[in-house]
């Protein structure tokens, strides 16, 4: 189950995810992480001395890898070491085998894996049960939009609550990251341009995304912090299938949210073949695939985050 933890509003999100074992994708043959035999957990972190570096988190919560003490020449900013492919990979790849370079957890702090994408593409109605809480019809179509990167923050960042909304909700959310450019890409190749899977919180005030601006969702989902991500990439060697992991949302120690992303309408393969015929994708692009049932609007009363509640998100097997 990978953890990514993250605060806000201080809410504190994490965003978990451990899984037991770790097998490689059937299907087309794609090259480098495809077939490692662990999977990495790429992390963007710092210390008190250093700025943003790249390294590997050894286990959830665990110490961290520095790879660029580990190779020098490796970009220091996740999205420009996704640029170089399968050449940085193997790079992780012997730092993780070699044992060095290891620094205590205590003196680093992780940073959102990708802290500046290109694009932060979302999903909107991808889960069946979501759908069923606000009787609406299973869209025909994907339902794409997207948040401004400026949202993006970190695992152990703070959500800010902004005054001008009194209605700041949750959706706890399986995202994947594009590893590799592509345009037109068919469903049989899709899993060749993807790297990995993290946890989000697609944080969303309603009153802006529901009422106000016309209806159009982007600005009541794009105020600053409202896209923690993290706090690592779990290559997808460790994910056999991310349509059967659980997803689960706790705010104040209280479930609101616990589905499966077996609940997805549209998988993560249709998602990709359906938005790179619009679109060209590029290394560090990040797609936010969808919530399940259980957001705080669509609860009777409707129950929204406040200052100083913490929020929980994870997805596990």
């Amino acid at each position: 189950m990978l953890v990514l933890v993250l605060r806000a509003l201080p809410v504190s999100l994490r965003l978990s995810w451990r899984l037991p074992g770790c097998t490689s994708w059937g299907g087309t043959q794609s090259r480098g992480i495809s077939y490692l035999a662990e999977a990495m957990r790429l992390v963007q972190f710092q210390t008190s001395s250093d700025g943003p570096r790249i390294g590997l988190e050894e286990k959830d919560g665990g110490n961290v890898i520095d790879l660029n003490a580990f190779d020098p020449s490796l970009p220091r900013r996740m999205r420009e070491f996704l640029e170089v492919g399968d050449a940085a990979l193997a790079v992780a790849r012997r730092a993780q085998e070699s044992g060095q370079h290891i620094l205590p957890r205590a003196q680093v702090t992780l940073l959102a894996p990708i802290p500046n994408p290109g694009k932060v593409i979302c999903v909107g109605l991808n889960y069946a049960d979501h759908c069923q809480e606000q009787n609406v019809k299973i869209p025909e179509e994907p339902i794409i939009f997207s948040k401004f990167p400026s949202s993006v923050t970190g695992p152990y960042d703070e959500i800010i609550h902004p005054a001008e909304s009194q209605e700041v909700d949750w959706e706890v959310e399986l995202a994947f990251v594009i590893g590799k450019k592509g345009t037109h890409i068919k469903e049989s190749a899709v899993m060749d341009h993807i790297v990995g899977f993290m946890v989000a919180n697609d944080v969303s005030a309603r009153d802006w995304q529901m009422k106000r601006n016309g209806k159009q969702w982007i600005l009541g989902k794009s105020f600053d912090t409202f896209c923690p991500l993290g706090p690592a990439i779990v290559t997808k060697d460790c994910v056999p299938d991310p349509h059967k992991l659980g997803i689960r949302c706790k705010v104040n120690g209280e479930l609101v949210q616990d589905s499966n992303t077996s609940q997805m309408i549209f998988k993560t393969q249709a998602l990709v073949t359906w938005v790179s015929q619009f679109i060209t994708l590029y290394p560090g692009d990040v797609f936010l695939t969808g919530t399940p049932s259980g957001t705080g609007v669509f609860r009777k009363p409707p129950m929204f985050l406040k200052r100083s509640r913490k929020t929980l998100v994870s997805v596990y097997t």
